[in-house]
């Protein structure tokens, strides 16, 4: 299985579409926010994780996001979500992750994703001061 798509959300939908098919609306894509009041704070960002299943695959795994303040595997953790899901072969599947980030400074944390344990996908956030 692999990651299609990970990102930082304000909104996220399912429809269905003529076929039957299914349309994904997504609004508010960032990669920043500024924060609700000076630091220390506590934000809490949803991440969506789009996973797609090739055919002959078993379509069981596990969706894990590991919060880090660096890109590097062995930095400082500051949050984790596992979720185990299945899919059918073929086809799509999503993930959302609502973190709990606590931030004493202003800056970057990055969300380490994976299914099961191929690579990680990584996606950074950045706290701005507040506008």
């Amino acid at each position: 299985m692999q990651i299609v798509a990970a990102l930082f959300v304000e909104n996220f939908e399912m429809r269905e579409a003529p076929g039957p098919s299914t349309r994904i609306d997504i609004t508010g894509v960032m990669f920043s926010q500024a924060a609700p009041s000076p630091v220390p704070v506590t934000i809490t960002p949803h991440l969506v994780g789009l996973i797609f299943c090739p055919e002959g695959q078993s379509g069981n795994g596990v969706f894990e996001v590991v919060f880090r303040r660096g890109i590097e595997e062995d930095s400082d953790q500051i949050a984790r979500n596992v979720s185990p899901f299945t899919v059918e072969p073929g086809k799509f599947t999503y993930r959302l992750v609502r973190g709990e980030l606590e931030f004493e400074e202003y800056g970057q944390v990055f969300a380490h994703c994976r299914v099961d344990h191929e690579p990680w996908h990584i996606v950074p956030f950045t706290l701005l001061p507040p506008a």
